[in-house]
C-alpha cells in the first residue's frame, strides 16, 4: 500500500525541498510581534498592581487553554472533558501540601506526572471512535472523576474542597504573598518555559506530522508516520500541560475546589480556544485574556445577566469570525497582501 503510494507521486525537485525546508526554518523563528506580546505581562506587573490575582487567573487560563490546543488545535482531538487533567494537578497539589511537602517545583513536576498518567491510559479509549465518541469518552472520564473526588470526601474534601494549602516558598527564596505578586510572577514564568517547549514541540517535525494527522489521517502512515503513537504522545502532553495548570492554580489560591474537575471548565476552555483561534498556540492566550477581562467587567457592570452579552459575543464572533481572533486576523491580512501582488501585477502590464 505505502510502496504504491509514494511511487505514484512525483519526485520533489531539490529547488523544491530547499525552498519547503527554508519556509518551514523561518516559521519557526520568533517574530516581533511575539516579542511584543511578552512584554504585555511584564507592563501588566507594573501598571496593574492591585490585579495581580485576577492576571494569575489569566495566566493559569492561558496554560490550561494551551494544552488544550496542542491536542485539539494540532492533532484534532476534540475534547470536553479537559477538566479532568486540570482537577489532578490541582488535588495533587493540595493533598502534597496536606502532608507537608509544598514544594512548589516538586509538586508541579509530580501534578505533571499524575495528570501524563491519566492521560496516556484514556487516550487508548480515544483510538477507537470518531470525534463524537471521543467526546464522549472524555466527558466521561471527567465526569467519573468528579463523583470520585466527591465520594471520598475524606480523601479530597469534597464540597469543601481542600483549605489552607502550605505551599512553601519558591526555591526556599520567594514566598507567596497575600496580594498574589509572587504568585503572578511564578504563574507567567510557568506559563512562558511551557509555551517555549510547546513552540519547539509544533515547530518540529513531530509537531508537523500531527498537523499531517489533522488534515487526512488516512495517508499519513503511508508516508511512515505512526499515528496511534502520534495520537496518544499528544495527548498524554496535553495532559502533563493541564495538570500543571491545575497545579499553578492550586498553589497561587492555596485551596483546591471540587470545581476544578467540574464541567463548566472544559465548556469554558473550548470557547476560550475558539473564540482566540485554534492551532495557533497564541490563539488560547489572546483567548483567555479577552474571555477572563469580558467576563470581569460584564459581571461588575451587570451581576444578573453578564452571561447573555457573552453568549451574544461568542455567537456574533462565531458568525462573523470563525477562525477565532487570530484566524481572523491571518485572513484580513493575507487578504491586504493578496490586493497588494494584485497591484503590482497591474503596475507591470
Amino acid at each position: 500500500m505505502s510502496s504504491s503510494v509514494t511511487s505514484s507521486m512525483p519526485p520533489a525537485r531539490p529547488a523544491d525541498l530547499h525552498e519547503t525546508l527554508q519556509r518551514f526554518r523561518q516559521s519557526a523563528r520568533w517574530k516581533p510581534l511575539e516579542y511584543l506580546f511578552w512584554c504585555l505581562p511584564v507592563a501588566a506587573y507594573f501598571l496593574f498592581p492591585g490585579n495581580y490575582l485576577l492576571l494569575s487567573q489569566i495566566a493559569v487560563t492561558s496554560l490550561f487553554a494551551l494544552s488544550l490546543d496542542l491536542i485539539f488545535g494540532y492533532a484534532g482531538i476534540i475534547s470536553l472533558g479537559h477538566a479532568a487533567f486540570f482537577g489532578v494537578g490541582a488535588y495533587t497539589v493540595g493533598l502534597l501540601g496536606l502532608q507537608g511537602m509544598g514544594d512548589p517545583l516538586t509538586g508541579l513536576l509530580l501534578a505533571a506526572v499524575c495528570a501524563a498518567i491519566l492521560g496516556f491510559f484514556s487516550s487508548f479509549l480515544l483510538l477507537r471512535g470518531s470525534d463524537l465518541a471521543r467526546l464522549m469518552v472524555t466527558l466521561g472520564v471527567a465526569l467519573m472523576l468528579y463523583e470520585l473526588a466527591n465520594k471520598f470526601s475524606s480523601i479530597t474534601g469534597g464540597v469543601d474542597g481542600i483549605p489552607g494549602i502550605e505551599i512553601k516558598p519558591i526555591l526556599g527564596l520567594f514566598a507567596f504573598d497575600l496580594y498574589g505578586r509572587t504568585g503572578y510572577v511564578y504563574a507567567v514564568v510557568v506559563l512562558f518555559v511551557l509555551f517555549w517547549v510547546a513552540r519547539r514541540i509544533v515547530h518540529s517535525p513531530f509537531g508537523q506530522s500531527l498537523r499531517g494527522i489533522q488534515m487526512n489521517a488516512q495517508r499519513m502512515p503511508a508516508l511512515g508516520v505512526p499515528v496511534n503513537h502520534r495520537l496518544v504522545a499528544v495527548y498524554t502532553l496535553g495532559a502533563a500541560y493541564a495538570g500543571v495548570a491545575g497545579a499553578v492554580l492550586a498553589q497561587t489560591n492555596q485551596f483546591v475546589s471540587l470545581s476544578v474537575l467540574g464541567f463548566e471548565n472544559s465548556a469554558d476552555l473550548l470557547l476560550i480556544l475558539i473564540l482566540g483561534g485554534t492551532g495557533r498556540l497564541y490563539g488560547g492566550l489572546i483567548g483567555a485574556i479577552v474571555f477572563i477581562v469580558a467576563k470581569h467587567f460584564l459581571s461588575d457592570m451587570n451581576p444578573q445577566y453578564w452571561q447573555f452579552w457573552l453568549g451574544l459575543a461568542l455567537v456574533l464572533l462565531v458568525m462573523f469570525a470563525r477562525g477565532g481572533i487570530l484566524g481572523t486576523a491571518a485572513k484580513w491580512q493575507e487578504a491586504r497582501r493578496q490586493k497588494a501582488r494584485n497591484r503590482q501585477q497591474e503596475g507591470r502590464a
